[in-house]
């Protein structure tokens, strides 16, 4: 019988290996699957990417801030600079007792118009008293020695021609003669000085004024001091027919601040009214707190009506026009260093710039010193902005030329 081979069988008698297709349709569906594997992580995370991408420009965008910026505007000329001002006495002294004592009458109470040499009050000074007539006894007690010592000293000096006395006794009735004369001195120094004390028990008026107050009474102990106590002052005498007003007048308006400058003085409890005055001295010298200068502006008082102590409003009368410019109040920025603005440099980066400031208008306020007029200024400028800091212009809102 013959065999034949079986069907389907290769030629040369050769057999395929096991599971050779099965590996290859295994192997391309691992391909595929990571394929799409790659694709579905591709797919989502390069959105993410582009996402944080765009979130991080956005951030560095938005810490950027925008600003709101102005031109500063001229302001408007003026020959009057009004400045707050004290009103003070020309003259204004305590009195104060130069003897102890007690005091035993005062003749003139607060508010009472004085003149120079007026007596204002009566001390008993008894202790004092009784120490004068000490003294007094004491230098008659001393005259007495000195003459009867210069008689002994001239019959010695006479004996002496003669030799009847030694020298040395001689010298000795001379000595003690110039001894006596100077205690003779000695005792009328301390009864001038007692004195004197004693004309201290009335009190007179230094010059012409107000008596403003009145610190003593009748019976009261005076002390001057003089033991080692607290000195007290009896009264307070002030001379108001000149008053003195002190203004400070800002650095800007310094130069301008001359004596004989014309000056008015105007008070609230006398509307409509003005005091002439006249710029007299000033300090000489800026106040490193305030930058300021000093000034006494002298009104005259002859009616009395303006009072020392008071608060007014004095009208400097400026010889020429100090250019200035003014602002919006919510661009000022208050800062440890001092009072500053910010301002646009390079079209896109802040800078912190010092100011003078002049006048309140209130929603606006005049700067009188660091400003050209040249300047963008942010207004409403973030309390952490600082100098170099980058910073983007807003634009302006629609129709904000047309204003």
């Amino acid at each position: 019988m013959t065999e034949h081979p079986e069907i389907g069988a290769p030629r040369g008698g050769q057999h395929p290996p096991a599971g050779g297709p099965r590996k290859s349709h295994g192997v391309l569906v691992a391909v595929v699957v990571l394929v799409i594997v790659a694709a579905i992580v591709v797919a989502g995370i390069v959105p993410r990417l582009k996402a944080k991408a765009a979130l991080k420009v956005e951030t560095r965008a938005l810490a950027i801030p925008t600003v709101s910026v102005i031109h500063p505007k001229q302001g408007a000329p003026h020959q009057e600079l009004v400045l707050p001002g004290n009103i003070r006495a020309f003259i204004d002294a305590p009195i104060y007792a130069r003897t102890n004592g007690y005091l035993r009458k005062w003749y003139v109470d607060i508010g009472g118009h004085v003149k120079s040499g007026q007596l204002l009050a009566e001390i008993d000074t008894p202790e004092v008293d009784q120490q004068l007539q000490q003294a007094r006894a004491n230098l008659n007690t001393a005259q007495a020695n000195y003459r009867l010592s210069q008689i002994t000293a001239n019959r010695y000096q006479d004996l002496k021609n003669t030799d009847s006395v030694a020298r040395q006794d001689v010298d000795n009735a001379m000595g003690d003669f110039q001894a006596k004369a100077a205690m003779v001195a000695s005792a009328e120094y301390q009864v001038k000085y007692l004195e004197q004390l004693e004309s201290f028990k009335n009190i007179y008026a230094p010059f012409d004024g107000v008596i403003t107050a009145r610190n003593t009474d009748i019976g009261q102990l005076i002390d001057s001091g003089s033991s080692g106590g607290a000195a007290k002052a009896l009264f307070q005498i002030a001379a108001t027919r000149t008053l003195r007003v002190y203004v400070s007048v800002p650095q800007q308006y310094s130069q301008a601040a001359k004596p004989g400058l014309p000056a008015i003085l105007t008070l609230a409890e006398f509307p409509g009214r003005q005091f002439h005055g006249n710029l007299i001295r000033h300090s000489g010298a800026i106040s490193a707190d305030s930058r300021t200068l000093l000034v006494e502006v002298d009104v005259d008082n002859p009616t009395g009506e303006l009072l020392p102590g008071a608060y007014g409003e004095v009208h400097l009368k400026l010889p020429a026009d100090i250019p200035s410019f003014i602002l919006p109040v919510n661009a000022l920025i208050f800062r440890s260093e001092g009072l500053r603005i910010a301002i646009v440099t390079d079209g896109n980066h802040a800078s912190l710039v010092p100011v003078t400031l002049g006048r309140d208008f209130g929603n606006e306020v005049e700067v009188v010193a660091g400003l050209t007029g040249e300047e963008v200024v942010i207004t409403s400028p973030p309390d952490s902005l600082v100098s170099g800091e980058q910073v983007r212009i807003a634009e302006p809102a629609k129709g904000a030329d047309s204003k």
